[in-house]
């Protein structure tokens, strides 16, 4: 029998198969190419302690110098309003609750380093992102445990018996390993250790949530102020934040991970370097780097509450209402519409103001006449009306009501902002 094809034929069709299996490929592997990469998201806190925006602008620092680069510096403040209902001390633990809450100290009640009665009814950041993702793990490498067991208040009722996944804290208690000396050595130990733990847990374990606080800088500057010693402070703690950074930048290299990083300060110092906790420019001013690129709020005077809804924003933590409208900050990342709500009350007329940032945008200012979300129920708003965004400010008639205090909160397409008036009229 005669065969079928010539070996021409046969040669032509093998090119055509060939070609094909080629043009299939080629197929195959450009729509892989063009799906997106999931890559998991990941936050990393950083708090040093005490270190002036002066101080850390002006000492070598490197690190925190490239961690600047690859996204933003910026000076900052925290404190509430001074003079106002909302007036915070510049002290550590407040400083770390107001990070941690996005909220002043009349919101969370931790008042000092005491944290004698904080207020969990306005839940942590952490809290937040265990309650929505609950696969998902959180950590603390602290030289301090009180950052864990009372702020963040693990394993109490109050917190819905929050669990941190991984920590390393308490060694400031081990007076045998770590003897407490005037100088302050046992705590520049305990950093180092803390630093490492969290370097080593970050590229093993990789948390989704880390919060790593070092308080050597802090003690150097109760001890000797503007100082030396408070320069070398300043460069340890930056070498230790170096470790953090390499490791971050290894795992998103090796892994299918995205880090933000938040580094800032819990407050600033009065003048000499000494103390804080008052309501000076210099104690009020603190400092916030970033390997992200933030809005236009993080040029203009962000604020250590701005923290809390960046980190939600970042992790898509949905806030629930309620906590949303208590929230004292605004997301450095994406679009803000307005900033920086005030008001008052004269002759029965409401006036607020706020600084716009969008372009012909509308928002709903709301009225409380109670404080009932710090008592873990719901507040009743009343609807004043709509405004424009781009006025900046408006007045509404609320003479048919007696109070003493109300609690104002501006609706925006992009979140809330809250000011509490007092009536000068009562």
């Amino acid at each position: 029998m005669a065969p079928i094809f010539s070996d021409i034929q046969e040669g032509y069709f093998k090119k055509i198969a060939f070609i094909c299996l080629v043009f299939c490929w080629i197929v195959v592997t450009t729509s892989c190419s063009d799906k997106p990469e999931v890559r998991s998201k990941k936050v990393v806190l950083v708090i040093l302690d005490g270190i002036p925006a002066s101080i850390i602008e002006k000492v070598s620092t490197p690190n925190l110098d490239s961690i600047s680069s690859a996204g933003g510096y910026a000076r900052a403040w925290l404190g509430g309003e001074k003079g106002g209902y909302s007036e915070t001390p510049t002290i550590s633990a407040v400083g770390y609750n107001s990070m941690l809450t996005g909220t002043w100290v009349n919101k969370h009640n931790v008042k000092d380093n005491n944290i004698q009665i904080p207020n969990y009814y306005y839940w942590s950041i952490f809290r937040h992102f265990k309650e929505t993702y609950p696969q998902k793990t959180i950590a603390i490498y602290s030289t301090w445990l009180d950052n864990r067991t009372k702020l963040l208040g693990e394993g109490l009722p109050e917190t819905g018996n929050l669990k941190l996944d991984y920590h390393f804290d308490g060694l400031e208690l081990d007076t045998v390993r770590f003897p407490h000396d005037t100088l302050s050595r046992y705590i520049h130990e305990i950093d180092k250790l803390v630093a490492s733990k969290a370097v080593e847990e970050i590229s093993t374990k990789a948390p989704d949530l880390t919060w790593v606080y070092l308080q050597y800088t802090d003690d150097m500057g109760h001890r000797y102020g503007n100082s030396p010693e408070m320069d070398a402070a300043v460069q340890e703690a930056d070498r230790q934040l170096g470790e953090i950074w390499r490791a971050i930048k290894e795992r998103e290299k090796n892994n299918e991970e995205e880090y933000l990083l938040i580094v800032t300060t819990d407050h600033g110092r009065a003048q000499g370097g000494y103390h804080h906790g008052g309501q000076s420019d210099a104690e009020r001013e603190i400092w916030i780097a970033s390997n992200s690129k933030f809005n236009k709020r993080f040029i203009q005077n962000p604020a250590i509450v701005d923290v809390f809804p960046t980190v939600a924003r970042y992790l898509g933590i949905p806030i629930p209402k309620d906590h949303a409208m208590e929230l004292d900050g605004v997301s450095l990342l994406g679009e803000v519409s307005a900033t920086d709500l005030s008001g008052k009350i004269e002759g029965g007329r409401l006036k607020i103001n706020w600084k716009n940032f969008g372009e012909k945008q509308v928002g709903k200012a709301w009225i409380t006449f109670g404080n009932q979300f710090r008592y873990g129920n719901k507040d009743a708003y009343i609807l004043l009306g709509e405004v424009n965004l781009e006025d900046e400010s408006a007045e509404f008639d609320i003479s048919n009501h007696a109070f003493q205090n109300a609690k104002v909160v501006l609706e925006t397409p992009t979140g809330f902002l809250n000011y509490w008036v007092k009536n000068a009229d009562q």
